[in-house]
């Protein structure tokens, strides 16, 4: 195929916005095989490869795009694999935009590469055809524990597979998958998906144990006795809330539970054992991803309006583009500048409304964003029956209060001594959220890739024991 110089991606097809508030169902709907050759062919395969330096799991991004638009798709997966375990869910989900196709040269003079989409086909493809599976790797005998079947871990675990060892996988919950199964929607990550990217992880020979809490059912330390290394991969699924008063009144949810209800317990069907409150004027607080997935559910349940209260301005607002745009035709109302104060309640203990009040921006703060200042005398109230909080997560405490000599730092978090992941503890390596709080879903896989590789080299350099207890 020719070279496509248009300045433009070719456009993602995705559900019309006024039937999609409606289901479930996936709003983008991907690519076909004549889109996804049509934006490949936009890639300049640049010498340099800067779209693989912004890749924290290093996909060699040219090549798989250049198989695509050369209509192997096969190839173009094979590729995609060898550095990802997750492409399916990475093309979905990842914040292309402030990574790898930030680094796109095309973008200097127009739209980068559409990489995320051209993943995204690429793994679809291969989910669909009848490419023969790969021979499991030979078996080295060594064997490591990994804690948390969320990106992080399962990234590990396949790295790890992949280079012969036995690993097992230790999940708390029912399903695995971690935030891909009970916190991002299924509108944007459909669980089938999920689901065989796990598949294909234990036809790795990856065994993952659920229902089993590290810090309560084993230590960190029991795992040590059974294995030659041990990677935590916990994630930051402890909800943080603002401490102002109101917030323990009946209608007011954590992100954290109002997802996991609704995209783990299915809370969005009628006969739902654990179902939410479906209320008709429903605040979401916060501006990250969280926050547009909990706003974009609560529309979903039939909520007459929804509202994003955020205390800084549409510049500074976190979430992806992508996730935002979609929040705007599907309705939600953004209400920037605006900070809750209080959550109101009636005489039997609901919710009835939100206190506020009008914020400016002053000077940067550490983090270089304008510093939100208070208006005073500008509160104001705003009309909710339902008041999702939706400002961050820490790391739970239970591993490191079962792990003596594990070093965390003031906010909880496991400190690990470099960008490998190795810990206090001699054989214990850590990454994800539970080293660095919330971030993206590739962030972790990057920390779970590299931390497999450290664990790989001592273990190799004869520094585990020569000998595991079963």
């Amino acid at each position: 195929m020719e070279r496509n110089m248009s300045l433009h991606k070719v456009p993602m097809p995705s559900q019309d916005p006024q039937e999609r508030i409606g289901n479930f169902q996936e709003v983008a709907l991907g690519y076909t095989q004549e889109m996804a050759m049509q934006e490949a062919a936009r890639c300049l395969s640049c010498r340099h490869r800067p779209c693989v330096e912004g890749c924290p799991v290093r996909i060699d991004i040219p090549g798989f795009i250049s198989q695509i638009a050369r209509g192997n798709m096969e190839e173009a997966y094979l590729i995609l694999n060898r550095d990802s375990a997750l492409p399916a869910v990475c093309g979905r989900v990842c914040p292309q935009e402030s990574q790898c196709e930030q680094k796109c040269v095309r973008a200097v003079k127009g739209e980068a590469v559409a990489i995320g989409r051209l993943e995204r086909y690429a793994a679809d493809w291969y989910r669909h055809s009848a490419c023969e599976v790969p021979p499991r790797p030979q078996p080295n005998g060594h064997k490591v524990a990994v804690v948390g079947a969320g990106p992080g871990g399962l990234t590990a675990a396949g790295e790890l597979a992949r280079m012969g060892y036995a690993v097992t996988v230790f999940e708390a919950l029912h399903l695995p998958g971690g935030v891909l199964s009970y916190g991002i929607p299924e509108f944007r990550l459909p669980k089938d998906i999920v689901m065989d990217e796990v598949e294909a992880l234990r036809r790795l020979g990856v065994e993952i144990r659920l229902n089993t809490v590290i810090g309560k059912t084993l230590t960190v330390d029991e795992l040590l006795q059974r294995f030659e290394a041990v990677f935590i991969a916990s994630g930051a699924g402890l909800p943080r809330f603002m401490g102002i008063p109101g917030e323990t009144l009946k209608g007011v949810y954590s992100a954290n539970e109002y997802l996991t209800r609704i995209n783990l317990m299915k809370a969005y069907q009628e006969d739902a054992s654990t179902p939410v409150m479906r209320g008709h004027h429903v605040a979401v607080v916060g501006g990250g991803n969280v926050a547009m997935d909990a706003a974009r559910c609560a529309r979903r349940l039939g909520a007459q309006e929804v509202s994003i209260v955020y205390r800084r301005s549409m510049k500074e607002l976190p979430a992806r583009q992508e996730e935002v745009h979609h929040a705007q035709e599907e309705g939600i109302i953004f209400r920037m500048l605006t900070n809750p104060v209080r959550v109101l309640g009636d005489d039997k203990g609901w919710v009835r409304g939100l206190e506020c009040v009008r914020m400016t921006l002053g000077e940067p703060d550490a983090t270089g964003r304008r510093r939100p200042v208070e208006q005073p005398g500008s509160n104001h109230e705003l009309s909710a029956d339902v008041v999702i909080i939706a400002i961050g997560t820490s790391s739970n405490p239970l591993i490191r209060l079962t792990t003596p000599g594990l070093e965390t730092d003031r906010r909880g978090g496991i400190v690990v001594t470099g960008p490998e992941g190795l810990t206090s503890r001699d054989r214990v390596y850590a990454g994800g959220d539970v080293v660095t709080g919330s971030a993206t879903v590739i962030q972790a896989m990057g920390a779970g890739k590299d931390a497999a590789r450290a664990i790989d080299r001592m273990i190799r350099a004869g520094q585990a024991p020569d000998e595991t207890m079963i």
